[in-house]
Parts: C-alpha cells; sequence; structure tokens
C-alpha cells in the first residue's frame, strides 16, 4: 500500500510538471507490475521518474527566464526610445 501511494505521489508530480509545461496531461502515463511505468509510450522503472520531472521543472523554469529577459530588453529597449 505504501509503496502503490508512492507510485501514485511520483506520477503525480510528473503529471503536474508535464501540465506546466506544456499545457497540457501526458498522453499516456500508467504504472505496469513490479515498479515499472509506461511514460508516454516508454517503459521505465517509476525509480526514473523524479529525474524525468526535474527535468521537465528545469525546462519550465529555463523558459520563465528566458521570457522574462526579453521582457526587461524590450523594456529597456522602450526606455532608450
Amino acid at each position: 500500500m505504501v509503496e502503490t501511494l508512492n507510485a501514485e505521489q511520483i506520477m503525480n508530480h510528473y503529471v503536474e510538471a508535464y501540465q506546466k509545461l506544456y499545457n497540457r496531461k501526458p498522453k499516456d502515463l500508467r504504472p505496469i507490475e513490479n515498479g515499472w511505468v509506461i511514460v508516454n509510450g516508454a517503459r521505465m522503472r517509476i525509480s526514473e521518474l523524479p529525474f524525468l520531472t526535474a527535468q521537465l521543472q528545469l525546462e519550465y523554469k529555463q523558459g520563465i527566464e528566458e521570457r522574462r529577459s526579453v521582457v526587461n530588453r524590450l523594456l529597456g529597449w522602450f526606455k532608450k526610445h
């Protein structure tokens, strides 16, 4: 039961990160047997999913920083002109 709950939490964190980055739910995320999950058609261990989640969160953060940089450059340009 505890292992199942942990797997559910891990998958929920992945879904949250995926939605934040892509503005939609992943097409395919489901547990299979013995600590394995299907993630967008790929089979992987549930223990690998937190790393993938961290990668999604990093991409999201980098996207936010890039947009902030563009906005700041535009503001600077408008102040000059």
